[in-house]
């Protein structure tokens, strides 16, 4: 287990590589890798936003607005970037709470009028303003976060009223965000108190118990109300709110007929990773509560309670509830779980990303490519994929001193891959910088649909190749960041913005010439090519002119650069920009590139899959013989495909070829994907 002490360490020295690469002040670094820890916990939207202001009285951070739940988060920080642990006191506490309030007050009251427009902050009190007069916040947190551990005289932060709402006082600390770390890595769980009669379902498996149970609409409220979108960490889709038919359906089941809910709903299908029953065999407590199938309804009953004021003690919903046993199953089995039970609304390509091929290919990518070595260093290291977060701190947590000091040396924490970070320099580059700036949720959305369709037109697609290229646009990404924030013209606003769309205008650039961005140059110096960073500080400025300048009737700059009509304006942009033709590579060259990558691709795709074919236990290969054989009218498996199954079977085929291992392999996936092997 990693100590308090050790991942502060970590959690820091992260933050300082974060800034630096990123040209980021080491407080922003740190504001964004907080509140990306909270959003991995549903206690923040991913559409959470910086946000800077402070004057005597007043400071404030950023906020967060979740809809579905009407709550409104303003945060504030308390970054002491001190190698040991700092306390962070009574003093400060009640101060940075103060200033908050005051923030919070007067921009319920229009305090954006006496801002600046292009300011982030501006977006930020205009948004407080508008939710409240429009009655949309039900709820006020203030949080402040700090890398200081809270001291231990504090013990309780109560409630209070600001406007007749509702405010909460939170402060997580160093200690709060390493629970965060434990809860994903370690056997910490949360647990969900109850009391549900339940009829448990007789089953075979060793590897899950059934469950039927109900909950009443108040039951669901809730639990709702206290875990959030903690309680959907693993479903395939998020609230659609009223817009989809089904939760129309739903809003007018409560409203006009609450007493049918139950014979007309599918009801939710959640999973635990443990139960425990009381002394008349009612469920008491469900741990690691996951609503697999249902977040729509979830969320429809809590919005019909708390935004549309219905009455929901006499709904009821059926729950069927499985328990998995063994922990590193339940992905899996919470993943079969959802495609074979989400059916009531279309569900999107991106719902099921996280189980794309894709991440097993940028991992195999990361940890096989070596960067080029430079700055004269003989040390060579390798860009670390992220699949799942924290990752980077799990794989050092069992490591000896001298093989973590390797480990960091060999995978700098600034060279780490996020998912999130990496779909926003994918989408700009993708001339998409409208998606990008709607937040990382809609960002990664789109770029998971863009990533599915690609791969199913070509399962060659992810190559060493294009993963040296996405290498290359993270650098120019950060790059760029770095280049905004030190420019002499930049006040401090809108720099995420003005980063996404001066890529993709860079993009639009390279598309007109015919040819294609030189990645390569990029790759080989770890850096961006002199001429081309020229070349972006010619467009920043004009960019960031263009997006900070909405037309008329435009709510505010942060709107206004979500709409696909700044885009358009962007694009037009005629800047007498030409590329040097040392930047790009033609088409046919490129082309080249692209087949013999694949070519390499495909040759080292055919020994893995002859690698694995011959390492699998001969007993699985009998199990889908048996299987096939049975339905072998209804499961389209053809006569040769058969006969190469049996011999494998049989063990009479010897060393199988690379066609054949082809062939039982997809066999196997096709007995995967039927529930015959788990």
């Amino acid at each position: 287990m990693v100590s308090l002490e050790d991942f502060h360490q970590d959690f820091l020295q992260g933050i300082l590589a974060d800034a630096e690469s990123r040209g980021l002040m080491r407080s922003q670094a740190f504001f964004e890798n907080t509140c990306e820890a909270l959003v991995s916990t549903g206690e923040l939207t991913s559409n959470y936003t910086a946000a800077d202001y402070s004057k005597t009285g007043i400071e404030v951070h950023g906020y967060d607005y979740d809809e579905t739940r009407e709550i409104l988060t303003v945060l504030i920080h308390h970054f002491f970037q001190e190698d040991r642990i700092e306390t962070l006191t009574k003093t400060h506490i009640t101060t940075k709470f103060n200033r908050l309030r005051n923030f919070v007050k007067r921009s319920i009251r229009g305090f954006y009028r006496d801002m600046e427009e292009t300011s982030d902050a501006y977006s930020m009190s205009y948004n407080i303003y508008q939710n409240a007069q429009s009655e949309k916040i039900s709820k006020i947190k203030l949080v402040v976060l700090s890398d200081g551990k809270m001291t231990r005289t504090l013990t309780d932060l109560p409630s209070e009223e600001m406007d007749s709402i509702l405010v909460d006082l939170r402060v997580i600390d160093i200690e709060y965000i390493h629970k965060i770390y434990l809860s994903e890595y370690s056997e910490s769980s949360f647990e969900v108190n109850i009391n549900l009669p339940c009829l448990e379902i007789p089953t075979s498996s060793n590897e899950y118990q059934s469950f039927l149970s109900f909950l009443t609409g108040e039951d669901l409220v809730r639990i709702y109300e206290q875990y959030g979108q903690k309680l959907f960490e693993q479903n395939v889709r998020t609230f659609l709110q009223f817009k989809g038919g089904v939760n129309k359906g739903i809003r007018n089941t409560i409203e006009y007929n609450p007493e049918l809910f139950f014979a007309y709903n599918n009801g939710i299908t959640a999973t635990a990773s443990e139960v425990e029953f009381d002394s008349e065999g009612n469920l008491s407590k469900i741990m690691d509560f996951q609503i697999v199938n249902g977040a729509q309804t979830t969320s429809s009953i809590y919005a019909a309670k708390k935004n549309s004021k219905l009455d929901v003690s006499k709904v009821s919903v059926q729950m069927k509830l499985s328990v998995v046993k063994e922990k590193e199953k339940q992905y899996d089995f919470v993943s079969k779980v959802s495609e074979y039970a989400n059916t009531q609304n279309k569900v999107n390509k991106s719902d099921f990303f996280s189980n794309n091929p894709y991440h097993k290919e940028m991992k195999s990518n990361s940890q096989r490519v070596w960067a080029p070595s430079i700055g004269g260093s003989q040390r060579r290291t390798h860009w670390f994929y992220e699949r799942v977060r924290g990752e980077y701190l799990n794989e050092q947590a069992y490591l000896t001193k001298a093989e973590k000091t390797r480990f960091q040396l060999e995978n700098p924490k600034s060279q780490l891959i996020e998912k999130t970070f990496l779909s926003k320099s994918e989408n700009s580059w993708l001339k998409k910088p409208d998606v990008v700036s709607k937040g990382a949720q809609y960002s990664f959305a789109s770029f998971a649909d863009h990533i599915t369709d690609w791969l199913e037109k070509d399962n060659l697609a992810i190559t060493e190749s294009y993963y040296k290229d996405v290498v290359a646009r993270i650098i120019l990404f950060k790059n760029v960041e770095k280049m905004i924030s030190n420019a002499s013209w930049y006040d401090g606003g809108f720099r995420a913005q003005t980063v996404t769309y001066t890529i993709a205008y860079l993009s639009q650039l390279v598309e007109k010439t015919g040819s294609h961005l030189n990645f390569n140059l990029m790759w080989e110096e770890q850096k961006l090519p002199k001429e081309l960073v020229l070349i972006i500080s010619s467009i920043t400025k004009q960019v960031y002119d263009s997006i900070t300048d909405p037309p008329g009737g435009s709510a505010n700059i942060a709107q206004w650069c979500k709409k696909r009509e700044c885009w358009e304006r962007v694009k037009k942009l005629d800047l007498n920009i030409e590329l040097d033709s040392s930047l790009l590579v033609e088409k046919e060259e490129n082309k080249y590139i692209k087949r013999e990558a694949r070519k390499e691709k495909k040759l080292t795709s055919g020994i893995e899959v002859q690698i694995f074919v011959v390492n699998m236990q001969r007993q699985v290969w009998i199990k889908m013989l048996e299987h096939f054989k049975k339905y072998q009218s209804v499961s389209n498996v053809s006569r040769l495909q058969m006969d190469i199954l049996e011999k494998m079977a049989l063990g009479s085929l010897g060393a199988p070829s690379e066609k054949q291992s082809k062939v039982l392999n997809l066999l196997y996936e096709k007995a995967v994907g039927e529930g015959v092997i788990s």
